[in-house]
């Protein structure tokens, strides 16, 4: 048993000795080198994000771009689009006019993006275009009292009815009604007005039938004006097309604009995107 202990005895200590607190250091000292070395190797692979900054011009068309009694601006595009940009770690600065001065802000790059935009040729000329963030859609709204009309399928039974529709001068509602709105014998069915809120006047006097305005813009005016129970949605829509946010060529580098549209196809997808959709619908 002795001779078993002193064994024992022997082999311990030929450990402690194989481990010197020299070599100890050595070896701590080879793994601090390897880490250094493997978080260097990593930052070598690192991109470096360049600094993001954008000027975001707005014109103020309540439900989609406004100014809060805060302040604050808000609304259903800007919401949109500068949670695109917060994801991507952008800084906003806003910039306020009208549409027509802020497309030569754009031209020259004075301002990076504008919102709510349709793509045409010109546009192209001088912005890039992102991928769709919404669609522009039209409602017939009613009288909510008219029990009759709410029972027309669609526009066509409207007009074969002769009911009267207002509309607002130079808008473009689609190819439906532009048809209708040019034909001979069914162009005295629509009866023009130079905005939107003239068609609600018109409507609760009973000179119009109906009228047709943009969805979203349409939601809010009845919910600001506290109509809704004089006024109601019919149900019949018509869409007119995609609306994109436009980059200046002269700030904005197509690789920016591609980066945008990966962030926001991702957004589309979030319960996010559709909250706020759902919120200035109603």
């Amino acid at each position: 048993m002795k001779t078993v202990k002193l064994l024992l005895i022997m082999s311990l200590s030929y450990a402690l000795i194989a481990c010197s607190p020299q070599q100890a250091q050595s070896s701590s000292q080879t793994t601090e080198k390897q880490l250094a070395a493997n978080s260097e190797e990593t930052q070598d692979n690192a991109v470096d994000l360049p600094s993001c900054s954008y000027s975001l011009g707005f014109d103020v068309w309540e439900p989609y771009q406004y100014v809060n009694v805060d302040g604050d601006i808000k609304g259903l595009d800007i919401e949109i689009v500068t949670e695109v940009l917060k994801e991507m770690g952008c800084n906003v600065t806003f910039v306020r006019g009208t549409w027509v001065s802020l497309l030569e802000d754009l031209r020259e790059g004075n301002v990076d993006l504008l919102l709510g935009a349709s793509k045409t040729p010109a546009r192209e000329d001088f912005a890039y275009f992102s991928d769709p963030y919404r669609t522009e859609e039209f409602s017939l709204y009613i009288r909510k009292d008219d029990s009759t009309r709410a029972g027309y399928a669609d526009i066509d039974e409207f007009i074969s009815n002769g009911s009267k529709i207002g509309v607002v001068g130079d808008y473009y509602y689609g190819p439906e009604i532009s048809i209708l709105q040019d034909s001979k014998a069914t162009s005295t069915n629509f009866v023009s007005g130079i905005m939107g809120e003239l068609n609600i006047a018109r409507l609760l006097d009973m000179d119009i039938d109906g009228y047709l305005e943009d969805s979203f813009v349409g939601a809010s005016m009845l919910r600001r004006k506290a109509l809704d129970n004089y006024i109601v949605a019919h149900g019949f829509t018509v869409t007119t097309g995609d609306i994109y946010v436009m980059f200046s060529q002269a700030s904005v580098s197509e690789e920016e604009v591609q980066q945008f549209n990966l962030y926001l196809d991702a957004l589309k997808e979030m319960d996010s995107y559709k909250k706020t959709l759902q919120k200035y619908s109603q």
